[in-house]
């Protein structure tokens, strides 16, 4: 878990998830995980103990800088484990103002680490809002138009899924023609990292663009994926994911 790694602050919250194993002593871990895709050591350590280590270790470096905390997140993203990607997506959520601070293309050194789904989602779900790139907008969508062409999956997914938020949070005409955009770049994309994602952006795109997606359906139906129409239409019909 500690080799090659010189950040001071990794090496402490790496030393929490190790005093934790220790504590419930969890078996060795594992060489990679199938439901989530990644192939990357994984320790099954849950969700709730990674939430509460995070939060302390914040308590106790409430002065963090925005360098500090940028060279943080690359140690973090480029761990051996998926539980370090697991803690820079914390970092991330919890630290609201560092993370409007953040240059969005630190997102791209980051994606080319991530492997499977959980792993783009912790960077890319429900961290970044709808004001942050309003407020950057050229940036990211430079940034994200990128990804979207890449060859690279993960960031294919990433220019979906850092959509999502926004979308459910802004009518901002920008970030709807961004995302039907990036939905038509990618519909005909067979993995599942992909067809799951135009889904969820369709269905987070009804509740500020609903007529657009009806439009979208009306006319594109055909041409998207069977899961893609199936789920979009019941949101529409229920509310429902």
């Amino acid at each position: 878990m500690l080799s090659e790694i010189f950040n001071k602050y990794h090496i402490e919250l790496l030393n929490g998830l190790k005093k934790h194993i220790k504590k419930e002593g969890l078996q060795k871990p594992e060489s990679g995980n199938k439901y989530i895709g990644t192939k990357r050591i994984y320790y099954n350590i849950k969700t709730e103990v990674i939430n509460n280590l995070v939060k302390n270790w914040i308590k106790e470096h409430k002065n963090l800088g925005i360098s500090e905390y940028t060279e943080l997140l690359n140690s973090l993203f480029k761990g051996e484990s998926h539980e370090e990607s697991s803690l820079g997506g914390k970092l991330l959520g919890y630290l609201p103002k560092l993370r409007s601070e953040l240059n969005p293309q630190a997102i791209d050194k980051w994606l080319d680490n991530a492997d499977g789904w959980a792993e783009v989602d912790c960077i890319c779900q429900a961290n970044f809002t709808s004001k942050e790139l309003l407020q950057k907008w050229i940036e990211w969508e430079n940034l994200i138009s990128k990804f979207s062409t890449d060859k690279n999956v993960h960031k294919k997914r990433a220019s979906l899924v850092l959509l999502t938020k926004p979308a459910r949070q802004s009518d901002d005409s920008r970030i709807s023609k961004l995302a039907f955009k990036n939905i038509e770049k990618l519909k005909g994309e067979k993995d599942i990292l992909i067809t799951k994602a135009v889904s969820w952006l369709l269905r987070d795109l009804i509740k500020n663009h609903r007529r657009q997606v009806e439009d979208y359906l009306s006319k594109k139906g055909d041409s998207l994926s069977k899961i893609a129409v199936r789920e979009t239409k019941k949101k529409l019909l229920t509310g429902r994911k």
